[in-house]
């Protein structure tokens, strides 16, 4: 198993990846978005046999109280049904967390299981006083600090990029 950053020629396998994985191609639709809209953005893949089977994507995130807040926002992140539970996703996001640091990030936050993304650092947003824009429970909406101390000052409604609200979906 091999992760590295999406390549010129991964964008058909990716998209393979995200619709299999959903139920819906929102989320393939979504890459593609954001492949186009966002910068910086952060696009990494699981190959295994030459193939890709996993994809995680971050982009920039605005604070409303505090602009110049650098936050990655993890979304989406899909594996291969064959491939799932195997430990792809976890290599995914350390790679998404060790990059995010190295470029000077100074937080990520996930919509996601609140079973899952703990185990790499991941806390209710909430406990840094940040919220999402989209109505879930305060356990799902996670925040992780990159830089330490740097949510201690954020509170307010964190923002995904447009290409979230353009196709209705925020996962």
């Amino acid at each position: 198993m091999r992760i590295r950053p999406e390549q010129p020629g991964d964008e058909q396998g990716i998209r393979r990846v995200n619709i299999a994985a959903f139920d819906t191609d929102a989320e393939a639709r979504l890459v593609d978005r954001l492949r186009m809209d966002a910068s910086p953005l952060l696009s990494l893949v699981a190959i295994e046999h030459r193939e890709i089977v996993g994809h995680l994507m971050c982009s920039p995130m605005r604070c409303d109280n505090q602009p110049r807040l650098q936050i990655f926002g993890l979304a989406p992140m899909a594996v291969t049904p064959a491939h799932q539970r195997q430990g792809i996703g976890s290599l995914l996001v350390d790679e998404a967390i060790e990059h995010a640091q190295n470029i000077g990030f100074d937080a990520m936050v996930v919509l996601g299981y609140p079973e899952y993304y703990p185990r790499f650092g991941f806390v209710p947003a909430s406990r840094f006083g940040i919220h999402s824009t989209y109505d879930v429970p305060d356990e799902v909406f996670m925040a992780l600090e990159l830089r330490p101390g740097s949510l201690g000052v954020a509170s307010g409604i964190v923002r995904y990029h447009n290409a979230f609200e353009a196709l209705g979906d925020a996962h």
